[in-house]
């Protein structure tokens, strides 16, 4: 703590020991009651005298200050604008003094009517009216993360969930298929070190289940092995990690009885694979009925390009207990 102590706008960094009295720290603002103070007995600019012609102005294109987040707006596509409607929502029903809600609603709506709506209805305010003036309607596809064309899986991480008597030569061909393109992959087990795989090799587990999560990877797969399926749909972490990555609209892979566990993580609402479908890629969710050395090529390549896609933004999620 300085000796001399240093007056202004900055608050709460780090070894800040000033406590504050205001509710805010810039100007203006409708909570602090005129404070903090500029102008007469406050701050004030030093004058200097200077010769010749100076000019201190902004170009006219700084008065925009509405119409790039307009374009980034007009550019999204609908899952990306339930994404930042979403987020809206999340931190301004954390503001407490309901008037600032109405205020962030009200400079949107210069952003666009329809975004300052949609905030609106989800943080208890009332939504405007009007618009405040005309959406200039441009837009460029490079924005969105949806334009995008499918990449390299490189530094993808995947989580294989097992647990003892889970399928190692099932699980062993589709992550050599995924690591030689650069993927990440992780065993998540039950166990803390190890987990007994059906031909009685070992499978050294990267992390166990309770010490990790789902939001950590990219995407998920569910292996062969009935007592293994057995051991994490019985799990409620487990369940939980599959949930919350179908929810997240991540790839979710399944082979053999693996594919049994997703009705566990209320994945209900996709194809999956039977005997006369082996191999099904439904909206992210791929799965087949093969399983060790008969785990064939096509569902490794199906999951490789679910993997690629990064997300299946047509997934209906809004259901799931996650």
């Amino acid at each position: 703590r300085p000796v001399a102590l240093v007056s202004n706008d900055h608050r709460d960094g780090y070894h800040q020991h000033r406590i504050h009295q205001g509710r805010a720290s810039y100007l203006p603002n409708t909570l602090g009651g005129g404070c903090p103070a500029v102008g007469d007995g406050a701050y004030t600019h030093y004058q200097e005298k200077v010769e010749g012609t100076v000019i201190r102005r902004r170009s006219k294109s700084f008065g925009d200050h509405y119409g790039q987040a307009t374009l980034f707006w007009n550019s999204m596509s609908m899952p990306e604008r339930e994404h930042i409607v979403a987020a809206f929502r999340f931190e301004l029903n954390k503001v407490g003094h309901r008037p600032i809600r109405q205020a962030v609603v009200d400079q949107l709506n210069h952003v666009d009517h329809e975004l300052a709506g949609s905030v609106a209805r989800g943080v208890g305010v009332v939504p405007p009216a009007q618009p405040v003036g005309p959406n200039h309607g441009r837009s460029s596809p490079a924005l969105s993360q949806l334009g995008a064309p499918a990449s390299s899986i490189a530094t993808r991480k995947v989580a294989f969930l097992v647990a003892d008597g889970v399928d190692g030569v099932g699980t062993r061909r589709v992550i050599d298929g995924m690591t030689v393109l650069g993927a990440v992959c992780d065993f998540v087990g039950l166990a803390p070190d190890k987990a007994r795989a059906a031909n009685g090799h070992d499978l050294i587990v990267d992390h166990p289940l309770e010490t990790t999560a789902s939001v950590l990877y990219d995407a998920v797969v569910v292996p062969c092995g009935p007592s293994s399926v057995e051991a994490l749909a019985a799990s409620g972490d487990a369940v939980h990690f599959v949930a919350e990555a179908f929810k997240h609209r991540k790839p979710v892979a399944a082979f053999g009885t693996g594919v049994d566990f997703l009705a566990q993580a209320s994945i209900v609402d996709v194809e999956v694979a039977s005997q006369d479908a082996p191999v099904v890629s439904d909206r992210g969710v791929v799965t087949t009925v093969e399983a060790g050395e008969e785990l064939s090529d096509v569902f490794v390549s199906a999951v490789i390009a679910t993997l690629a896609a990064h997300r299946a933004w047509d997934r209906e999620t809004a259901a799931v207990p996650a």
